[in-house]
């Protein structure tokens, strides 16, 4: 573990499910890291949703078997989460100036500054995509990949920005309540989970009901209206972005045309777009192992590939191979629809080398 700078301290308390919280405190505010892995190996960054944690937006996608022989079994994952929406958390005084994008884009360079990751790859959905692009825009050396889902790039449009206006008043007059979190609902999720069979209420959507209860709703607000508030087109830095990026987009997400407006956008890099049929915007919930083989393909440029055990070392006794190696492996290469999996490609701008 890296040394702190004068601006950035940490507490640790040790948790459930083999990892442990860090509460990571920045020059501009306290933020919740929770680091599961091996220190030691390579680095995955994780920024979920508004009114979401690492809990609620990631773990469909880390829980299925197939991604965590890929995923957990090669990186160790630091999930950061917005301000304020880490589990138990208090809420933030209005008496703390609320952060702008740029902010907790900084942020983010702070916390990998404290854990001494020099180079990592990045994993966000919607909002935590805005903010993990704009990172990577910002330190374009220190991201070797991007996972994007459902990515928002632009300002937001006069009718995103007012009907975000009546979210954030709603939270600050009503707190989480039951208006509020159908529209949240209707932001994450497809008409045909949140309206389920015969219109009775799905598991999923009753699962994320009690999770949004537990969220501070004035901690919401606040991070609701930074995205609200962001100024930055990235689609000319776009272009720029000299990392790899795959980008996953629900059929049924209210973000659908932006973020194939940001994979078009690329340029010549080695960009990847997925639309997942009959999926809102959270396909890490909603359908998670859509996401293995096109993640699996992505890792292949980068020397990985799927690990029979959770061993932390090989056979041979050698660690995981660095983000940026490029050792080749040769599995025959997978065909998403024998695989039962229902995608439908909309894009590729360029095939990724493995």
């Amino acid at each position: 573990m890296g040394e702190s700078s004068d601006s950035v301290s940490i507490d640790i308390d040790v948790v459930s499910f083999g990892g442990k919280e860090c509460i990571v405190k920045t020059s501009r505010g306290s933020v919740s890291v929770y680091v599961c892995g091996d220190q030691q190996k390579p680095a995955l960054i994780t920024y979920p949703d508004v009114a979401l944690n690492y809990i609620s937006c990631f773990q469909g996608l880390l829980y299925c078997p197939d991604a965590a022989s890929l995923l957990l079994s090669s990186f160790c994952i630091y999930h950061i989460d917005a301000p304020g929406h880490e589990l138990g958390a208090e809420v933030i005084s209005s008496d703390i100036p609320l952060l702008s994008v740029d902010d907790l884009a900084d942020q983010v360079a702070e916390v990998l500054d404290f854990f001494g990751l020099k180079e990592v790859l990045c994993l966000g959905v919607t909002a935590g995509a805005y903010i993990l692009t704009l990172f990577a825009l910002r330190h374009k050396e220190r991201v070797l990949g991007l996972i994007l889902v459902s990515p928002i790039c632009k300002a937001p449009s006069w009718t995103e920005w007012l009907y975000n206006k009546v979210l954030i008043n709603l939270l600050y007059f009503y707190g989480m309540c039951g208006i509020l979190k159908e529209c949240l609902l209707q932001r994450y999720f497809s008409k045909e989970i949140r309206c389920g069979m015969h219109g009775a209420e799905s598991e999923i959507i009753q699962t994320f009901k009690r999770l949004l209860d537990e969220r501070q709703s004035l901690n919401v607000m606040r991070f609701l209206q930074t995205i609200n508030d962001r100024r930055h087109d990235l689609t000319k830095g776009l272009k720029k972005l000299q990392c790899k990026t795959l980008i996953f987009v629900g059929e049924r997400s209210l973000f659908r045309e932006e973020s194939i407006h940001m994979s078009a956008n690329m340029g010549n890099k080695s960009c990847a777009l997925v639309e997942v049929e009959a999926c809102g915007s959270l396909v890490t919930e909603e359908h998670p192992y859509a996401m293995i083989p096109p993640i699996e393909f992505f890792l292949m440029g980068f020397g990985y590939y799927r690990q029979s055990n959770f061993a932390s070392t090989s056979s041979n006794g050698s660690k995981p191979a660095s983000p940026s190696s490029h050792s080749r492996v040769a599995p025959e290469l997978l065909s998403l629809e024998n695989l039962g999996i229902k995608l439908k490609p909309i894009k590729t701008r360029v095939e990724f080398q493995i």
